[in-house]
């Protein structure tokens, strides 16, 4: 590490390596939802955002080529193409830092460099599992909502809570914007409608975690009934959400509905259904304390282990690893809300991740020659940059410490896995993670 430029009274107490690894420690996340990203790489030179297609399968063949038609150059055969989907990745450049005046720090100097890496570390940590976070939900929220204002009379507008996963259908692998010629199948109440136009609240109201409140509009009117507040809305295309006792909607949870081992159950045969890979062997739950305490509570699970032993790693360790083909990740970064009618409840969500759930995209271009020069004090830890500045002030007395890091995260599609291609799989575009909803 090189320190030639840093004050000679400073240079002993920065030893070589030493501050690297103490910000390296920071960086191991307690979180967790950044651990369920495929990380890529994102060139230098391709601009802001990167679109990765994926490939789809063909349907299989049962039916026998008949022998009359086995003629010609063709054989009788009609060509047929696999399908496509795109997704894309955006980066952006996060960042903080933090100033430490040597001389009115001269008491402690030692002591609060160190604790500037360590908070610095954990701060960037956190920022990214919440990024990652935030990406996850954003897609698996995604075709689920409610009314918010019942109908004076049928019409073809309805106000709803969240327009996330009603905006954009994908056609022909693409997600394009909802419109007459790219309608969406859309369940109101009852009663199934098409959607031809989404658009966002000039304020938004929304009660969903980083929710978008708006306008649906559908190609003919919607009944009252059907557009009375507190209904659900579900899009042909929606995302599997798991609520206890059926519940149509958040709204719609209850007093005692706790998160349960059957809810769990639920999640993970959908995902077995849409041929989600597992990771590492099991699939990651995460879920936060009250949550986990509810699942202890529940009589199946409770019965299940009935007279295991005291050293039972799932009693002696308060969580459970690959159990029941998952693995709990404690967090205390999961979506808790206040119920949206029912004062003193609250909404907890619980999701459970298969491989491929997440991509994270890392800048390769972080720590290059021009970015980071050869005298700079530039360390790269888990795709994060540390920058320590030596003083530049007139009184060189101020050094700066401050991390960044350039990427994005997306939540990639699966709309070529259909029951065309796989019998049990749903219709839902996002399909590697299930979310679930419960009172807590």
């Amino acid at each position: 590490m090189p320190i030639q430029n840093f004050p000679a009274v400073l240079q002993p107490i920065i030893q070589q390596g030493f501050l690297e690894r103490e910000f390296q420690q920071a960086l191991r996340s307690r979180l967790g939802y950044r651990a369920c990203a495929d990380r890529e790489a994102i060139s230098v030179g391709i601009g802001e955002t990167l679109t990765k297609t994926r490939a789809g399968l063909k349907p299989a063949v049962t039916t026998p080529l008949a022998p009359a038609s086995n003629t010609n150059l063709d054989n009788g055969l009609t060509p047929t193409s696999w399908g496509v989907e795109q997704y894309t990745i955006s980066i952006n450049h996060y960042a903080a830092t933090t100033d430490l005046n040597m001389v009115t720090s001269r008491v402690g100097i030692a002591s609060q460099f160190l604790q500037n890496a360590y908070v610095n570390g954990e701060q960037a940590a956190r920022s990214l599992d919440e990024l990652a976070r935030n990406a996850l939900f954003n897609a698996y929220f995604g075709g689920n909502t409610r009314v918010r204002t019942t109908l004076g009379s049928a019409g073809p507008t309805i106000s709803v809570d969240d327009i996330r996963g009603f905006q954009f259908p994908f056609l022909n692998g693409v997600q394009t914007p909802v419109s007459a010629s790219n309608a969406l199948t859309v369940v109101v109440g009852a009663n199934t409608y098409t959607l031809i136009a989404a658009v966002a609240d000039a304020t938004n109201v929304s009660t969903t975690p980083n929710g978008i409140s708006g306008q649906l509009t559908f190609s003919g009117n919607v009944s009252v009934s059907d557009g009375t507040a507190g209904n659900a809305l579900v899009a042909s295309t929606a995302s599997v959400i798991v609520r206890p006792s059926q519940r149509a909607s958040t709204a719609a949870l209850a007093a005692g509905d706790t998160l349960t081992m059957g809810c769990l159950l639920d999640a993970v045969s959908k995902l077995r259904m849409n041929a989600v890979p597992e990771i590492d062997g099991v699939y990651n739950c995460y879920l936060d304390p009250v949550s986990a305490r509810q699942l202890f509570a529940d009589p199946d699970f409770k019965q299940l282990f009935q007279g295991a032993t005291s050293d039972n790693h799932v009693f002696s360790q308060g969580m459970v690893n690959g159990f029941l083909g998952l693995r709990f990740v404690p967090t205390t970064e999961a979506y808790v809300q206040p119920h949206p009618s029912l004062t003193g409840l609250m909404v907890r969500r619980p999701i459970i991740c298969g491989q491929g759930a997440l991509i994270e995209g890392d800048f390769a271009g972080m720590a290059a020659a021009d970015v980071a020069p050869a005298d700079s004090i530039v360390s790269i830890v888990d795709d994060v940059a540390m920058v320590t500045r030596e003083p530049i002030d007139r009184l060189q007395q101020i050094i700066a410490q401050s991390w960044y890091w350039i990427g994005g995260f997306c939540a990639p599609s699966d709309t070529t896995t259909n029951p065309a291609t796989v019998p049990t799989a749903t219709n839902a575009a996002f399909k590697r993670a299930v979310m679930v909803e419960h009172i807590g």
